[in-house]
């Protein structure tokens, strides 16, 4: 079984493009789609609302509260500008053919 570490950098990059993608999204769905553990990734998350690159919003259902986030406009700005010409320089499986 061959575990594909991912460099914190494309972590984010992959954040950012699945709420391009969805515009809207819960945190378990968020997760999920990005292959990532809630547990082990959370402080992805909580670093990037920190630094204002995606907004958490919370809704409360009966008892449960939901959390949703949603890609800002500096999350967006970053991500075009910055995470997408970093990937075409540097792209992930660069890695695998120097090995």
């Amino acid at each position: 079984m061959v575990h594909e570490y991912r460099d914190r950098i494309f972590i984010r990059k992959d954040i950012l493009l699945k709420l391009c993608e969805y515009s809207e999204i819960n945190q378990s769905k968020l997760m999920s789609y990005c292959g990532l553990n809630n547990v082990k990734h959370k402080e992805i998350l909580d670093d990037m609302v920190h630094k204002g690159l995606i907004i958490r919003m919370e809704e409360t259902w009966g008892s449960k509260v939901i959390i949703n986030y949603k890609i800002s406009e500096k999350g967006r700005l970053i991500l075009n500008e910055i995470l997408a010409p970093y990937e075409e320089l540097f792209p992930r499986n660069e890695r695998e053919q120097m090995g």
